[in-house]
């Protein structure tokens, strides 16, 4: 079962528009669909693996 961190939740909504529209025009690929593959493949087969396999307690609600 995923636990939730509130941290985090909280830092991916306040996350700014523009500070995301500055790193996709300064760092090439940042944001593209794929790239984790590229940077990163054991934690991209990793993540792969994880979101099909854990659960959210709160999409038992839904």
């Amino acid at each position: 079962m995923h636990t939730h961190n509130p941290r985090r939740s909280l830092k991916a909504r306040t996350t700014g528009k523009w500070k995301q529209q500055a790193k996709k025009a300064l760092i090439p690929g940042y944001g593209k669909k794929g790239m984790g593959w590229i940077r990163n493949p054991k934690k991209a087969a990793y993540n792969k693996i994880y979101r099909k396999t854990t659960f959210s307690i709160w999409g038992l609600f839904k």
